[in-house]
């Protein structure tokens, strides 16, 4: 049922992108300087692009942007997790190295350790 609700919301959501494009076909110019810039560095950027290019592109560049703010705002939570992974593997070695081994079998552990006779 939930993958069906899954291409339901996908379907919806291209139809919708679809028709925002439809909408928007328009061709904007975009520059990378204001024309004021332009003449004074005479540096001339422009591109003719559709409407629908833009505002996609919006939507994508502040997604990224977003991932990476995340990532860099957790990066003490990941830094303190891998400093506890590395606190209890060591602590596992040093609980290995001194702990007594186990026998593997029950005969086995009782012909190593035989009973005292009272």
């Amino acid at each position: 049922m939930m993958k069906y609700l899954r291409y339901l919301l996908l379907g919806v959501l291209a139809l919708g992108l679809i028709t925002v494009a439809l909408a928007n076909r328009d061709t904007v110019t975009l520059r990378l300087l204001p024309p004021d810039l332009e003449t004074l560095t005479g540096q001339v950027w422009s591109a003719q692009v559709p409407l629908f290019v833009v505002i996609f592109g919006g939507i994508v560049a502040g997604l990224l942007i977003g991932f990476v703010w995340e990532w860099l705002r957790e990066h003490k939570h990941r830094a303190a997790a891998a400093a506890r992974a590395r606190d209890v593997e060591r602590l596992e070695r040093e609980v290995a190295r001194t702990a007594p081994a186990a026998p593997k079998d029950d005969v086995l552990a009782l012909l190593e350790h035989p009973r005292k006779a009272v």
